[in-house]
């Protein structure tokens, strides 16, 4: 069987979800009927995330105004479920609707069924399946996939390759929990329908309005996330694999950060990213199965009990951050002083045996804005300056409430990297040794390695980057990483894998004691 073409895709209306993800709802066909209407269609999969160890929020969304209706059972026939009303799935979300599913059992297989009723009939069901999370004392084995960067770099979905395979070889490896690190979208970063590759060859993407150009109405950021759910790979991992989502700079606009004015970007009619970044939150916050009601302020960061063995931090680095100056000197902000105090004090109230962050830009990695920083290493030796000063204060808060077991899981950078931090070659040494692994890019241009910055003392144990800057993912330099726990012993294992799932590097850790 030959591969679809673009061609056949359209003909297929492959394209017409993209499209009616983004602006009106479907609206009756001309001269048809009063008395006969379409029955709604689910245009995008479903998708599920945030779990507890009693719910999980189930997310999908219709071509037309309807309501979300769920149904949860413990087994696939579905003979026992029971049945949840969500809301309206309506313009004003741009089609989109998602339900918190309560009172369920703790560590827990679930399958779930999700139609959408608009009083007259219902479309066909689409199902998919999630595991609640065990109690604070269950001793559960553990295994979570994570990674960022998805479509960047004129890198989209190419059919003709069997779309992004990355998802299907993380689905084979039947995870617990997905952790998506950011860059979910590249809302900056418009597609052509064709790039040259070496050799003569060409990669061919499937192009939407809304992928034609940079974001900058709702609609147009909704069609971002609309457009990476046209990939069938991605929507089945979705369906059964829930996650916990945070955002980066490319859902906004890459690097950005709160009051930058876009003066260097032609590109964009709206060049105050202040007006563009809640436009963008609203559209991340609808195309994810994300809880407002879990995060601390209502937007991004949260954490989640799994078992015994691990607690998951989830942070948000962009929204709170300062300016990115070419003052590296002067105190700064990446987590902004509530959050930062959030952080230690979650941390220090964990009994997990690890306590994994899940952050959406590395520590010890030098990366740059122009002539200026982007991320939290300044680059430079000595004390700790600008964005460092604040996370030297996390990392000594940590040491002094004695909090163990601590690893960081980041994306960012596109390749991926074990580095090990050590005050023994650091310049600030109040800190215990950790780790911070970095996986990616899901499907984007392959890049790196980043300098790593002396300051907090990181060395770099496995790197594996492209020999070129915005390799292709032809090219095999695409990666994910899995954490398993043993639940038994509290060991954990890193792998970090390409895009087929084989594990380019592993290192077991072992808990330590506080």
């Amino acid at each position: 069987m030959t591969e679809p073409t673009r061609r056949t895709l359209l003909r297929a209306g492959f394209l017409g979800a993209g499209v009616l993800a983004t602006g009106a709802l479907r609206a009756p066909l001309a001269g048809a009927s009063p008395l006969v209407r379409p029955r709604p269609v689910l245009t995008h999969g479903v998708q599920s995330g945030d779990v507890t160890t009693d719910s999980a929020i189930v997310w999908t969304r219709a071509d037309k105004p309807s309501r979300l209706i769920v149904e949860v059972s413990r087994d696939e026939s579905f003979r026992h479920a029971r049945r949840i009303a969500g809301p309206v799935m309506s313009p004003e979300t741009g089609g989109t609707g998602k339900v918190r599913v309560p009172g369920l059992l703790p560590g827990t297989e679930y399958h779930y069924r999700v139609v959408a009723d608009d009083d007259r009939t219902c479309s066909e069901p689409l199902t998919g399946r999630f595991g609640t999370a065990p109690l604070p004392f269950s001793r559960r084995d553990l295994r979570l996939v994570w990674g960022g960067d998805v479509v960047g770099q004129n890198w989209g979905i190419n059919p003709e390759r069997g779309g992004m395979t990355i998802w299907a070889a993380m689905a084979a490896r039947n995870p617990d929990l997905f952790l998506h690190s950011g860059d979910t979208v590249y809302a900056d970063g418009p597609l052509t329908e064709t790039v040259a590759l070496p050799g003569g060859q060409t990669w061919r993407n499937i192009v939407t309005p809304e992928k034609s150009k940079v974001a900058e109405t709702l609609d147009e950021y909704r069609g971002q996330f609309a457009y990476n759910l046209l990939d069938e790979n991605l929507k089945r991992f979705a369906a059964s694999v829930p996650s916990y989502v945070q955002w980066d700079d490319h859902e906004v606009v890459n690097n950005w950060y709160p009051g930058e004015i876009l003066n260097d970007r032609p590109e964009y009619t709206e060049k105050r990213v202040d007006v563009l970044a809640p436009r963008a939150f609203q559209a991340f916050h609808e195309w994810h199965p994300i809880d407002r009601r879990e995060a601390v302020d209502g937007r991004v960061y949260r954490h989640f009990r799994y078992g015994a063995r691990a607690e998951i931090f989830v942070l948000d680095m962009r929204t709170y951050k300062d300016a990115n100056t070419s003052d590296r000197t002067k105190p700064g902000h990446i987590l902004g002083d509530r959050q930062a105090r959030w952080l230690v004090d979650a941390l220090d109230r964990s009994t997990a045996t690890w306590k994994i962050i899940q952050a959406d830009l590395p520590i010890g990695l030098t990366v740059p804005d122009g002539k200026d920083i982007e991320g939290v290493a300044n680059g430079l030796p000595g004390a700790p300056g600008g964005r460092e000063t604040e996370l030297a204060w996390v990392l000594s808060e940590i040491r002094k409430r004695k909090v163990r077991s601590v690893v960081w899981l980041t994306a960012d950078v596109h390749y991926t990297a074990a580095h090990e931090y050590s005050p023994d070659r650091a310049t600030f040494q109040d800190f215990d040794p950790f780790w911070e692994f970095v996986s990616g890019p899901l499907n984007a241009g392959a890049f790196g390695p980043n300098t790593l910055d002396p300051t907090f003392g990181p060395q770099a144990v496995f790197v594996h980057a492209p020999p070129a800057a915005n390799t292709s993912p032809a090219d095999g330099f695409q990666h994910f990483g899995e954490i398993n726990i043993d639940g038994h012993s509290g060991a954990l294992t890193v792998d970090l894998r390409d895009a087929t799932g084989v594990s380019l590097w592993s290192k077991t850790l072992r808990p330590q004691r506080r």
